[in-house]
């Protein structure tokens, strides 16, 4: 039973975040925003959503220490499967769409807008993880990093909604889902009202949410079936289904030439997860956000996250370019450690 609870709230979660990502971005184009801002904010926030509820139900909700673990798994997982097997994914849609391309697998990309973003990453991620060192009775550690990481996702936002220009041509994109919901459909097919789009939103986050709260039940019913640790279930299954809106829709744009919404979908998710939700584990879960002998396994994935995409951005800053096969390392480090966590997978 508990996997057919899986199987409908991943189809539940997938089609929210369809229907999110989509309506979000029809929500930058009514706000006037540009490609930057809609690809490595809007775009980045609603394809990571479906993986941010699934620990804020498990934590806020829930409460329970299996579904803190589950929350501070799926937190973890969410990084580490950006920086390893989406960037796989989209290595593969970059060589397979630069049979066509003048310049082969070169990426058309902003290298500037992509080491921005890692940077912020790379600074909010290791501040998060370096806490988790800190003993767990030592609340404040844990609340003033909350407040730093706030701040920063806080001025990383600011910098790119000050830093683009205005969206130009609606052509671009795709019709937004419920647009027939308007009774002048007819009318506003090419341009739909902001009513409808906000509508359309707030239906996509219910499908969110309940998906996720269905979500963390399961994961904890199968975790008790086979004895496993919840954390490292979640930090496996938990990536795989809620970031495949965000994996698809990279693919989507490589094959549309925008490469640059591509990779800042994801490279701005990173920086999203590594902020908000972790926010959330270092004040309401911060007992469970420690490095211990049976939480390490778990902290190794960001690590993995760590030199994934050292492996990958390192070379971009270097060369001044991305190649599509550079990001194909990606795999190796998911595989890698893929292998380590079967090895490793224990009674709970």
């Amino acid at each position: 039973m508990d996997l057919v609870i899986l199987a409908v709230a991943f189809v539940t979660i997938l089609l929210g975040a369809e229907l999110f990502t989509n309506g979000i971005e029809w929500f930058g184009h009514k706000l006037g925003l540009a490609e930057g801002a809609v690809g490595s904010v809007l775009a980045a926030v609603g394809t990571a959503l479906p993986e941010t509820m699934i620990p804020l139900i498990a934590i806020l909700v829930t409460g329970t220490k299996a579904a803190n673990e589950v929350g501070v798994g799926a937190i973890l997982g969410a990084p580490f499967m950006l920086s390893t097997l989406a960037m796989f994914v989209t290595g593969i849609a970059v060589l397979i769409a630069g049979r066509g391309r003048p310049d082969g697998d070169v990426m058309s990309v902003s290298t500037a807008v992509l080491g921005h973003d890692m940077r912020y990453f790379a600074v909010a991620y290791g501040i998060a993880i370096s806490v988790a060192f800190v003993p767990a009775d030592i609340q404040w550690a844990r609340w003033a990093v909350a407040v730093v990481l706030l701040g920063l996702y806080a001025h990383y936002v600011r910098e790119h909604l000050r830093a683009t220009a205005v969206v130009g041509d609606p052509a671009d994109l795709a019709p937004l889902r419920l647009h027939r919901l308007d009774r002048q459909a007819p009318i506003h097919l090419t341009t739909p009202r902001l009513r409808i789009v906000s509508l359309q939103v707030v239906v996509a986050l219910a499908c969110i949410v309940a998906g996720a709260y269905a979500f963390v039940g399961a994961v904890e019913g199968l975790a008790q079936s086979f004895g496993l640790q919840e954390a490292l279930l979640a930090l496996v299954i938990a990536p795989i289904a809620t970031e495949l809106p965000e994996k698809f829709n990279s693919v989507l744009w490589v094959r549309q030439g925008k490469d640059t919404l591509a990779m800042g979908n994801i490279t701005g998710a990173m920086v999203f997860q590594s902020t908000i939700p972790t926010v959330v584990a270092l004040i309401f879960a911060s007992s469970h956000w420690a490095v211990t002998g049976a939480s390490g396994l778990v902290f190794v994935s960001a690590a993995i996250a760590f030199l994934s995409s050292a492996a990958i951005f390192v070379p971009m800053a270097r060369r001044g370019r991305l190649r599509g096969r550079g990001l194909l390392v990606g795999g190796v480090f998911y595989v890698g450690y893929i292998g380590l966590v079967i090895a490793n997978l224990r009674p709970a």
